[in-house]
């Protein structure tokens, strides 16, 4: 049987550490082409979607929250203040040392842990698995995946491999 633990840490923490290589691409690519980093932190898929830095943003406050709100502690707070890519990178790091600090035995029951959360002023209640496996794991590989096509749309070298990662965490 799959633990939360399992499902919950480890697809986390992959998702991050492949998004950590994805930005590293578009910085390389940037220098190479010697594009202004803010071009593509700056860049969006279309004018009403969010930025790729807000993307990689959503993309840690939802691990970091899941981790937390799972394991029945406080979720940490960031300022989102993030404008070039090392700041980032150290900002996915924190979320990584933060989310892989969490042992097992803190998401014993968590599956059945009641979870809310209130987004633009919406109450959402969920039991630990479907806050899991309904919102979390979704919004993670979106934000994941719209940071990765962000920066395709942009001329990065990106391919499936590069988003999946596979072997390489």
């Amino acid at each position: 049987m799959l633990s939360m633990f399992d499902a919950t840490i480890s697809p986390l923490s992959r998702s991050l550490k492949n998004l950590s290589y994805i930005l590293k691409k578009g910085e390389e690519y940037a220098d190479a082409k010697k594009i202004e980093h803010s071009n593509l932190l700056n860049a969006r898929l279309f004018v009403d979607m969010y930025t790729l830095t807000r993307q990689v943003q959503i993309a840690t406050d939802m691990s970091k929250g899941a981790a937390a709100r799972l394991a029945g502690v406080e979720v940490p707070k960031y300022e989102d203040d993030e404008t070039t890519f090392d700041a980032l990178q150290a900002r996915i790091a924190k979320t990584l040392t933060f989310i892989e600090s969490i042992k097992s035995e803190q998401l014993t029951d968590a599956e059945t842990r009641e979870i809310t959360i209130t987004v633009r002023k919406v109450e959402f209640k969920f039991s630990g698995q479907d806050y899991l496996l309904n919102w979390v794991m979704p919004n993670v590989y979106f934000h994941v995946v719209t940071a990765y096509n962000i920066l395709r749309h942009n001329g990065v070298a990106l391919g499936k491999p590069d988003f999946l990662r596979i072997g390489h965490n």
